[in-house]
């Protein structure tokens, strides 16, 4: 098959690589040139593990780059469009690019095509992109649009584009359907067909229920707090019953990312815009909010007042095997750790490079155990596992007072304190 993928980001990237992979002919396209000059030379713009060696492999043969939407549209039957649709600072999804690329197809059509929707998209957009093409189309060009959300969890989204539990396609034509499943059935993955409106829902509604699971949880962990309980072992055991399932269910700090605030959000305003009032999700938005903060409350409870305390945070991106640092439980609290006077050293195995730009007045340590030299209390914002193992004498003898505050659950409690540490978690005893 010979397609384009339209946007290079975390889905556009990794969506290339793999089709490439699978044997077909796949031209990405970026309108930033720095980007597609960088992956010309084998420059990987993201911390995603495996997704280096697959364009490697293919780069140069079945994976090309370029700035051209016209070259990527007229080489190619499919064209998938996975351009970032970030919110709006009301909640809505910005569509500019989405209605940018549409417009270009239209304008570049030299014959007909299938469209494919990977960009996360407001349902009905499916619709509204087939209409942009067709009104900047000069030819009667027969044009499929397609929704095929991506289901890609940033730090193993190649696994799960290679080994997806089930691949959705959204279309109102039987043969656009099976033109699209053809190009996932190396998978051999369950294939989803339902109508264009129903895909894109499906992908908003499973963000938003796995955000809300992870917000209930976090709430049942700080009643937990109140009652005694250990929300370790509450969680372990609601996620026996099959109806419920342990995925999810590890209470924390809070949840962050590039997709889960802002699809809850997308949907929130898309749910007003229709005049309905979703009472749940807007809960969700509000507890996780005050679930992040409360990070600082916790630090405040174990250490006291934070002026001129020095604070040793390890991890910043918003969860592990990524440099993501969109809507990070970190970055939110080391801002309000800065505010209250305190000096934060920071540690994280992928992100120090956009670190240093969205962490200013915040020093970068070269490794964990050169963040927690001389600190006065120890913060865990990412559960990479690197930090799952360290040696805790050693972090304990390098720190000015033995306390942590655990924000992932990552250390065992018991073992802690009977170290010396002054030990503070999320829901546990």
């Amino acid at each position: 098959m010979k397609i384009c993928v339209v946007g290079t980001g975390y889905v556009g990237l990794v969506t290339c690589a793999c089709f490439a992979d699978l044997g077909n002919d796949v031209i990405g396209v970026d309108a930033d040139a720095d980007k597609i000059k960088k992956l010309h030379q084998g420059e990987i713009p993201i911390f995603e593990p495996g997704l280096k060696e697959l364009v490697d492999r293919n780069r140069g043969k079945r994976l090309t780059f370029t700035t051209d939407l016209k070259a990527g549209v007229q080489a190619s039957e499919f064209i998938f469009i996975a351009v970032g649709t970030p919110p709006r600072e009301n909640g809505e999804a910005d569509l500019t690019a989405v209605k940018q690329v549409a417009a270009g197809i239209g304008q570049n059509l030299n014959g007909p095509k299938i469209v494919v929707d990977k960009s996360t998209v407001p349902v009905g957009m499916g619709d509204l992109v087939a209409s942009i093409i067709e009104e900047h189309s000069a030819h009667q060009n027969k044009v499929d649009v397609v929704s095929n959300p991506e289901f890609l969890r940033e730090g193993s989204a190649v696994h799960d584009f290679m080994n997806p539990n089930r691949v959705l396609i959204g279309t109102n034509d039987t043969g656009a359907a099976e033109r699209v499943s053809e190009l996932y059935a190396p998978l051999e993955a369950e294939i989803m067909v339902t109508d264009l409106r129903s895909a894109e829902m499906i992908k908003y509604a499973s963000n938003a229920f796995l955000a809300t699971k992870i917000t209930f949880i976090n709430e049942i962990a700080n009643l937990c707090e109140k009652v005694g309980a250990d929300v370790s072992k509450v969680a372990h055991g609601m996620g026996l019953d099959s109806r419920i399932g342990p995925a999810f269910l590890s209470a924390g700090a809070g949840y962050g990312g590039s997709c889960f605030p802002k699809d809850v959000s997308a949907l929130i305003h898309k749910a007003e815009k229709e005049g309905y009032d979703f009472r749940l999700l807007k809960a969700v938005v509000a507890a996780n909010q005050y679930q992040k903060r409360s990070m600082l409350a916790r630090i405040k409870e174990v250490l006291g007042p934070l002026e001129g305390k020095q604070i040793a945070t390890l991890g910043l991106s918003f969860k592990p095997n990524t440099d993501d640092l969109r809507e990070a439980v970190a970055v939110e609290v080391i801002h309000l750790l800065q505010e209250n006077g305190a000096r934060v050293r920071a540690y994280d195995p992928a992100a120090m490079k956009l670190a240093a730009k969205a962490l200013p007045g915040v020093k970068l340590a070269e490794n964990a155990y050169a963040a927690v030299a001389g600190a006065d209390c120890l913060v865990v914002f990412t559960e990479w596992n690197e930090f799952k193992e360290m040696d805790l004498a050693r972090v304990k003898s390098a720190m000015r007072t033995p306390v942590i505050v655990d924000g992932r659950n990552i250390f065992d409690p018991q073992k802690v304190k009977a170290l010396g540490f002054k030990y503070r978690g999320v829901g546990r005893k």
